[in-house]
């Protein structure tokens, strides 16, 4: 009896069991969906940067910080290289604000030095006075991305030999070195650990010490990492801008590859709500309300 029971019973629950299933899925989904931002244009540059590639808010000043890689667009050293310096609503102030450099990536600010990687170099401006000093990185092939510590140390990402180098009172050290990144490009810095952005794998990586981790997958020539409250912001080479929950669940906010302009290294302005995207083949940098 308990056999003919079980099997009568068997159908019921398996009706039930799926019925309930798809709601719950859908209420989930819904509640993900709902919970990521959302972005409307703000202001847009004019087109005279010459492929932008970072970007980077002084708080301090009100103005933004730009890196511009110049017509060459490989790894050149030809001198064409520059730094754009723009108005809070997108305004140039300054097209050629420094000069002279080769391929100037990656942004960090530390007070009142603003930090740019430079193929094998590391730039640093006063923002204040303009005076700028260039320094060789040792070991270094092609820096990239750039972020800074809490203690003023400077974190560089090295794309071709997939490292970290960390700079700190002068002293500079390669804290991972793993070809599993995939072409590493982004940095962002947070209290216990780094995020890393692999290029060429598409995915999201979290580094503490010696040990690596996969967050997240499928965003192909990831570039920027920017943090919004518990989640992330991640720009992709493309034209593609993601958010990442604290779950890691990822939702794309934005797709301007039909366009053909990019998305390169990104920056979030809490206080302003606004997001900031160099969009390196557009030759503009175009800011975005985030609600």
């Amino acid at each position: 009896m308990k056999s003919t029971l079980l099997l009568a019973l068997l159908p019921c629950a398996l009706f039930f069991s799926c019925s309930s299933q798809p709601e719950q899925t859908e209420e989930q989904a819904e509640t993900a969906v709902s919970s990521a931002p959302t972005l409307s244009l703000a202001w847009e540059t004019d087109t005279t940067l010459i492929t932008p590639e970072s970007v980077i808010y002084d708080a301090a000043n009100d103005v933004y910080y730009v890196t511009c890689i110049g017509v060459g667009r490989a790894a050149d050293f030809d001198g064409d290289g520059y730094i754009a310096k723009i108005g809070p609503n997108g305004e140039i102030i300054d097209n050629h604000w420094v000069k002279n450099l080769d391929d100037p990536k990656g942004l960090a600010l530390v007070g009142s030095t603003l930090y740019a990687t430079d193929l094998n170099k590391l730039v640093s401006v006063d923002v204040n006075t303009g005076e700028t000093t260039i320094e060789i990185v040792e070991g270094a092939q092609y820096l990239n991305d750039a972020a800074s510590t809490p203690d003023g140390d400077i974190l560089l990402t090295d794309s071709d030999l997939n490292m970290v180098f960390q700079i700190s009172d002068g002293v500079t050290k390669v804290i991972i070195a793993d070809t599993t990144l995939g072409r590493l490009n982004g940095v962002f810095h947070e209290s216990n650990r780094n995020l890393l952005a692999g290029f060429n794998s598409g995915k999201i990586y979290a580094q503490n010490g010696s040990e690596l981790s996969v967050l997240a997958d499928g965003m192909p020539k990831a570039d920027g990492i920017e943090a919004i409250g518990d989640g992330y912001f991640i720009s992709c080479w493309s034209g593609h801008i993601y958010y990442l929950d604290k779950n890691m669940n990822k939702t794309l906010l934005k797709d301007t590859s039909a366009e053909g302009i990019g998305a390169a290294d990104l920056d979030y302005i809490a206080d302003k709500k606004l997001m900031v995207v160099p969009t390196f083949f557009g030759n503009k940098v175009m800011a975005y309300h985030v609600k």
